[in-house]
């Protein structure tokens, strides 16, 4: 059998040359060979800088190049998150691509509109984009898409680990079945990542149809390096000469980042805030230029450009202390360092975080984990005790190290994506029938849990009066609303994602602050801010209000948890973390003395029956062992019960009262299957950016499909019960 490099064109082997690479690396063999030799699908897993790009791009250039179509249209198809991707890429592709006389096109905001221009009276070569960018494509050129796409042969998505069946990666296979539905063929699907937990169901969202002709191509060895140190602070410590948990995580930013770029991703806004002014006025008493500078959706659109565009000037050492607004999306080049102060939720944001560190050939990815705890005194909430905080963020490191993240949810309606999506194919188009429109999204699109009822009852939501986005001609077509065309006009409509809204907190009249809310909450419930315990009220989710009034309920954790939905994974491995004896070598002192304390604590509260730890007062602990979307369930349920509620990560406190049924006996009806109704609280349900959009009957519905669970109630409850 002839070798990889004797596949490929005669242009491409020239530019190989012309690197001085003494062989192809072996996931670009392996991915050549599958390219040239079927028409499969194919995913290429491998570390930042494994040699992906070249493993996808090399083969299919040369089959470009050597059988060139007669059609016209933009010849391979390139789809990124980042702009920084794209821009790289762009400058990686053009000495290859000059080879082969073939033209390399980004196409982002940043793009001159000549250069687009240019590229839509003359579509050929590699287009790279932006799935927003590729949205307003399809929006503004629906027509022309047969001519613009008539001859593409392959798309590459990049970061798959990234989005999958994220919102945006609904999106993205929502376009894709678009596009092929436009061309009326299918167009071979290329998957790059870093390496993914579950291979499987990779396969199944690059195609939905056939993953069993998705190839595979995962790197054996040659990771990139990684740096990492998990640094321990106590707050509220009385020594009056050793600086406070906030001042000592800043002097070791500063000591540590100054004169590089990087990322320190450190939770809410306020947070961003209060770090951002401690390490300006370090730069202040030292004298120095100012390098540190803060970056959330609520600083004006010049700020956030301004901070953008010193971390791409290489001369203008910058370290942006953010929230996750310079997660995805933005150009921003690359970083010598992340930051991560406070406990992530996931895995895979982890992961996205740290992908933007360590991207060049040679340079370490390099991540900095900083986690507060609270000192503990004789009356420290249970939580604190267990340094929840601390536990999550070594169960993640520990998973990131493993390669896991989260896998796709399977069953997820994707309620607001699927409205995003029916306007932009009625914009597309100038009008469709809602036949043709279920179809299209539905049977050969991605959002197959629904069904043709639920799509309807979308579509009447869209068109009621109040929300008057669509509407319905004499003769059946369906047409953008007065509202709809204008959401649909406005440039921020391409994105399908945003960050968790903050909720403003009012009590007694007085707004306390805002908060981010990514989770279910109701009132009955507790939520901690400002280092006290509030009892919610009320939940006005359309104006984006939490009415409080102070609780009673002993004294508030410090780790109050962050909005985000956790997987059951993470919580096993906390626990596994906290019934063990591991020390991590990558914990500094401090951090391996908060760990040692809280598997002492955690062995020394009793759990009595099964899970259940009695606190007195009608006060318990129950050890659910899952996940947010059980763990809510059941605190939902419960709610439902008269009991007052505080979620932590796999762990409730449940307050009872006079008027509540014993907890014991409330958990065997929940454990026999009795009903309840988990919304009669009036829980919060705008969570994603079309949400408003929606009745609250299809709100719950959505809700059901992701954030809850009540099937698994009675099981739950019956292994806490054990």
């Amino acid at each position: 059998m002839s070798t990889a490099f004797d596949k490929l064109a005669r242009p491409i082997q020239k530019w190989i040359r012309e690197q001085d690479w003494r062989e192809l690396r072996d996931i670009q063999a392996r991915a050549t060979h599958v390219l040239m030799d079927s028409d499969a699908d194919l995913i290429v897993a491998a570390s930042t800088a494994g040699g992906k790009t070249e493993a996808a791009f090399l083969p299919l250039l040369s089959q470009v190049f050597n059988d060139p179509s007669e059609l016209s249209g933009f010849d391979i198809l390139y789809v990124a998150p980042l702009k920084a991707l794209i821009t790289d890429q762009a400058r990686r592709l053009d000495d290859v691509c000059r080879e082969t006389e073939l033209p390399v096109i980004p196409w982002h905001g940043d793009v001159p509109s000549s250069v687009k221009a240019r590229a839509l009276r003359h579509p050929r070569g590699v287009l790279l984009i932006t799935p927003e960018s590729l949205e307003a494509l399809f929006i503004r050129r629906g027509l022309e898409i047969p001519r613009l796409f008539g001859a593409t042969r392959a798309v590459i998505l990049d970061e798959l680990h990234s989005v999958l069946d994220s919102e945006r990666g609904i999106q993205m296979r929502s376009l894709l079945a678009r596009l092929e539905q436009s061309l009326n063929r299918p167009i071979r699907r290329v998957g790059l990542s870093a390496t993914l937990g579950d291979m499987e169901l990779a396969k199944a969202y690059l195609r939905p149809d056939n993953p069993e002709n998705v190839e595979t191509v995962i790197a054996t060895s040659g990771s990139a390096e990684l740096q990492l140190q998990l640094r321990g602070y106590v707050a509220g410590d009385k020594d009056d000469d050793a600086p406070s948990a906030t001042d000592a995580i800043s002097l070791h930013l500063f000591g540590h980042l100054r004169g590089s770029d990087n990322l320190v991703f450190a939770g809410a806004r306020q947070t961003v805030e209060i770090y951002s002014d401690r390490l300006r006025t370090l730069c202040e008493k030292e004298h120095l230029p100012q390098e540190f500078y803060p970056h959330h959706a609520s600083l004006s659109r010049d700020h956030r450009d301004f901070v953008e565009r010193r971390l791409k000037d290489g001369n203008a050492p910058t370290t942006a202390i953010c929230t996750s607004t310079l997660e995805l999306g933005i150009d921003i080049g690359d970083v010598t360092c992340v930051g991560q102060i406070g406990a992530p939720f996931s895995v895979a944001s982890l992961r996205q975080r740290l992908g933007r560190s360590g991207r060049r050939p040679g340079k370490p990815a390099i991540l900095r984990q900083y986690v507060v705890e609270a000192k503990l005194t004789p009356t420290s909430n249970f939580s604190d005790r267990l340094r929840l905080g601390l536990v999550r963020a070594t169960a993640m490191i520990e998973l990131l190290l493993e390669g896991w993240c989260e896998p796709p949810q399977r069953g997820a309606l994707h309620l607001s994506t699927l409205v995003h999506q029916i306007l932009s194919v009625i914009a597309e188009r100038g009008g469709v029938r809602a036949q043709q429109l279920y179809g299209m999204l539905c049977q050969k699109g991605p959002f197959r849990q629904v069904d043709t009822q639920l799509f309807l009852d979308v579509l009447r939501a869209l068109g009621q009066p109040e929300t008057a986005l669509i509407e319905q001609a004499d003769d059946g077509l369906l047409l953008l609303g007065a509202k709809g065309e204008r959401l649909v006009e406005h440039y921020s409509f391409y994105a399908v994602f945003q960050t968790p809204e903050e909720y403003r907190l009012i009590s007694g009249g007085k707004e306390l602050g805002t908060l981010p809310i990514d989770n279910l909450i109701t009132p009955g419930m507790l939520l901690i801010f400002s280092g006290r315990r509030w009892l919610i009220l009320e939940v006005l989710d359309r104006d984006r209000i939490i009415m409080v009034s102070p609780a009673k309920a002993g004294v508030p954790p410090l780790f109050g948890g962050d909005p985000g939905n956790i997987h059951d994974r993470v919580i096993e491995r906390m626990f596994d973390i906290l019934e063990s004896r591991h020390r991590p070598i990558y914990m500094d002192a401090t951090a391996l003395e908060l760990l040692e304390e809280a598997q002492c604590q955690y062995a020394h509260l009793c759990f009595d029956p099964g899970r259940i730890a009695h606190l007195g007062d009608k006060a318990a602990v129950l050890a659910t062992k899952t996940g947010s979307v059980r763990t809510t369930t059941l605190a939902l349920a419960l709610r439902a019960s008269g009991f007052t509620i505080q979620t932590h990560d796999g762990l409730l406190e449940v307050f009872g009262n006079d008027e509540t049924p014993p907890l014991i006996e409330a958990l065997s009806a929940m454990a026999s299957g009795k009903p309840l109704d988990l919304f009669g609280h009036s829980p919060n349900l705008l969570f994603e950016k079309f949400h408003p959009h929606l009745t609250e009957g299809l709100l719950q519905k959505d809700a059901l499909s992701a954030r809850l669970d009540p099937d698994g109630l009675a099981e739950l409850s019956r292994s806490i019960l054990r």
